[in-house]
């Protein structure tokens, strides 16, 4: 019976679904977390009458046809960047993307990923890192002497040193966007990687045209809506469960039809 293994794949693509939710649930409080979402289609259809037949030789066809589906798959999990909230924490070396853009990051092998998180820390050697050490690019060094650190909404980053009166700059942060920024490949770590989908990286400073402000002080919180996951997770629940229900309806079916023989 063709619904046994119809309503199979409505259990697989719901379990792939709770699976997505539950990573949104989880990161709820990560940094610069940006949500994902699964995103279905329906699966190749038997055509028993197709319409649009001949039904007669006086040119009657049929109005419409005879289509039996396969079932549904999971095409995608792309995932929502939109604005998550700005929470201040009191740290200079907390940074806040408003809008457009993420932060540009040099990896261990030479290559760069890009970030949303802006919690930025100073390793031994003065530069500005992330958590993992991973070197922020353009790499900024802060000298031993700084007594504070400041970042302008412009990315401009300067520090107060002794026996001075006024500040001295001594890098730019930079951000870089991407024409599709669902394309990009996330690798953990709240670290994402350039892929052919995603395009190649714009790069421009804080404020320019098409680029979002920085806010130091403060950090994105992860896009995560917990209503709105909860509300997903129950639909997902049920959807599975029906899916579920027509299986036993199946089994019932094939089990009476066997009945018949004895």
């Amino acid at each position: 019976m063709r619904a046994l293994y119809t309503a199979a794949t409505g259990m697989l693509a719901q379990e792939l679904n709770v699976e997505v939710i539950s990573n949104n649930i989880a990161n709820m409080r990560t940094t610069g977390f940006k949500r994902q979402r699964a995103e279905f289609q329906d699966l190749i259809y038997q055509s028993l009458r197709r319409v649009g037949t001949s039904t007669s030789d006086q040119g009657t066809r049929l109005p419409v046809g005879l289509d039996i589906g396969g079932g549904v798959k999971v095409v995608g999990t792309p995932r929502i960047m939109s604005q998550g909230s700005v929470l201040p924490t009191e740290k200079q070396l907390d940074v806040a993307i408003r809008g457009e853009g993420l932060f540009r990051v040099q990896m261990p092998d030479g290559t760069l990923a890009y970030s949303r998180a802006g919690s930025f820390e100073i390793d031994s050697e003065g530069r500005m890192v992330t958590p993992e050490g991973y070197v922020v690019d353009p790499a900024i060094t802060v000298p031993q002497d700084a007594q504070s650190i400041t970042i302008s909404q412009s990315g401009s980053v300067q520090v107060m040193q002794p026996n001075q009166t006024l500040p001295s700059e001594i890098g730019q942060l930079q951000l870089a966007k991407f024409i599709n920024s669902a394309g990009l490949q996330p690798l953990g770590d709240n670290l994402f990687r350039e892929t052919a989908s995603s395009g190649a990286p714009q790069t421009g400073n804080p404020g320019a045209e098409g680029f979002g402000t920085l806010l130091q002080g403060h950090l994105e919180q992860a896009n995560v809506n917990s209503v709105t996951e909860i509300s997903d997770l129950i639909a997902a629940q049920r959807a599975y469960s029906m899916n579920a229900r027509v299986i036993s309806a199946a089994d019932e079916m094939l089990q009476s039809t066997a009945n018949l023989s004895r």
